[in-house]
């Protein structure tokens, strides 16, 4: 399979880096508005050519998957474009700024025929792969809430997000620089309601707020919880605590797990055997060997400089086997939809502080 990518941020290197990984897929063609950053990126990764203008690339190079990593207003316009061309395509977070322009995407995919594949990708890191096996196993009983808490330092000095005089595009978007993370925290939460309950957001509540004052940021605080069926969500995001995590808390009615994708483990509080006296001694004893062999792992990991994409390159190796194979993709529209409903009820429920 022939594939591109448009857009060479940040997020592209990672896209790459699972690409490289798929003995079916060779890269034929990067895009950006930068000739500087196209030549750079396609050197690297050994691209057959470059290119400035997406439509010309699109024509020209007649790729089979196009990867859109470009800033999501943008979205609309360029994947309509990708998948008018007969590519199937795969785009980063979020999809569109908002439900009715991925309404609009969606109607597109279906009309052409063509994939598309929203980066979903902390969904296939190791430790949630394994909370989503003892949820499926029945390990902790029937799911009653999911927390996802995140907490990064963005608003210090000389980060990528706090630089005023390069304006980031996410704060264009409608909850501002947090929107640039929240459907990452929108699709870990549902992914363990279970799957009989119908995604309805009528119940939400969302606490927006812009502790570090100022215009640069809109808001950089989130404290919201959506009720959906009988189970709670809860959606933490924070530039004010410490440090750096990305904690995810699945409670059901016999056990919880919980990892921090940033240093990942996974710790289990469940009935053990020796009963119910003796179960919260077995839970310590197992969770503190587990985070003695994390720890070890972690550090590891970060001599060889692995990082918390691994689910992302995951995501692109899966996606491309299921193109391969005429199979259902690992992200579904559904999937999408629910995750894209929910963000705009966060966004729409709002109570600014």
């Amino acid at each position: 399979m022939k594939a591109a990518v448009i857009g060479t941020g940040v997020i592209c290197e990672q896209h790459l880096v699972g690409l490289k990984r798929v003995d079916a897929a060779r890269l034929v063609a990067v895009c950006d508005l930068s000739p500087a950053m196209a030549s750079y990126t396609a050197d690297r990764f050994g691209a057959d050519a470059t290119y400035t203008d997406y439509q010309r690339m699109l024509d020209e190079a007649k790729p089979d998957v196009v990867h859109v990593l470009t800033p999501p207003p943008t979205h609309l316009r360029i994947v309509t474009d990708c998948l008018d061309a007969g590519a199937h395509v795969f785009v980063e977070k979020p999809a569109a700024p908002t439900y009715g322009e991925l309404e609009k995407l969606m109607d597109a995919s279906k009309r052409t025929g063509r994939a598309l594949v929203e980066d979903h990708n902390y969904r296939f890191n190791t430790t949630v792969q394994q909370i989503e096996k003892l949820v499926e196993e029945g390990e902790l009983g029937t799911v009653g809430e999911v927390e996802v808490r995140m907490v990064l330092g963005i608003r210090g000095e000389g980060g990528r997000f706090a630089d005023r005089h390069l304006r980031h595009p996410s704060h264009d978007m409608p909850a501002g620089v947090i929107h640039e993370f929240i459907t990452h925290l929108a699709y870990l939460a549902l992914m363990f309601v279970p799957r009989d309950t119908p995604r309805d957001f009528d119940r939400v509540s969302a606490l927006w707020s812009n502790h570090g004052g100022g215009d640069h940021f809109r808001y950089d605080d989130l404290d919201a919880t959506a009720i959906v069926g009988k189970t709670h969500l809860r959606i933490r995001s924070s530039c004010h605590t410490g440090p750096d995590c990305f904690v995810l808390t699945v409670r059901g009615s016999e056990g919880y797990a919980e990892t921090d994708l940033f240093q990942p483990f996974v710790r289990v509080v469940k009935p053990r055997k020796g009963g119910k006296q003796l179960s919260p001694l077995v839970n310590q004893f197992a969770n503190g060997m587990t985070l003695v062999n994390a720890s070890a792992r972690n550090f590891r990991d970060k001599i060889m400089q692995r990082s918390a994409y691994e689910g992302l390159h995951e995501l692109v190796e899966r996606v491309y086997d299921a193109l391969r194979d005429g199979r259902p993709m690992p992200v579904s529209l559904d999937d999408m939809d629910s995750t894209s409903r929910l963000v705009d009820a966060l966004v729409a429920g709002q109570e600014t502080v």
